[in-house]
């Protein structure tokens, strides 16, 4: 009897072909799930720097408003010795009326240093969360590069631990 040929070369090939295909999509489905990862990366990096510079010049504005207020609160311990010398009127009412109003301006004073600190709070935290921001997106393009998902998901990670600094620098 005859053998009957099966012409196993052209399946052999289609099969290559088809695999050949099917994983080239895959990494194509891979590598667009890492440009949209990374491209979120730097949006949240931009988010973070915009709103830590916010909070880096709301610092500095509000120590120059207590610098303003400590300079305003030494003018009156002067004003208040100038008038105790120069006037003939109670020195304890004098000494009394500035006084108090030097305590308001402590109060003030204080208050914007504590402001300008915690200001300063946020900007650091969010700092972080932009440097974490830009090495994830850093391993995001090596990850692709190299065509090794470990180190995207690693990017991941980091971008996680930015992601948990960008919420807390807004709170």
């Amino acid at each position: 009897m005859e053998e009957i040929e099966v012409p196993t070369e052209h399946l052999h090939e289609t099969i290559g072909e088809r695999v050949e295909e099917a994983t080239e999509r895959n990494e194509k489905k891979g590598m667009m799930g890492i440009a949209i990862s990374t491209a979120l990366m730097a949006v949240f990096a931009a988010l973070s720097s915009l709103i830590a510079g916010h909070h880096s010049d709301e610092a500095v504005l509000e120590q120059i408003h207590a610098s303003d207020q400590w300079a305003y609160y030494q003018a009156k311990g002067i004003k208040a010795e100038i008038q105790l010398l120069s006037s003939n009127a109670d020195k304890a009412v004098i000494q009394a009326k500035f006084k108090t109003e030097q305590a308001e301006i402590k109060t003030e004073a204080e208050k914007a240093e504590a402001e300008s600190h915690q200001h300063l709070e946020h900007h650091a935290i969010l700092a972080r969360a932009v440097t974490l921001f830009q090495i994830s997106i850093a391993i995001s393009a090596i990850a692709i590069l190299t065509r090794k998902k470990i180190l995207w998901f690693i990017s991941l990670g980091i971008s996680c631990v930015g992601l948990f600094f960008f919420i807390s620098g807004l709170f």
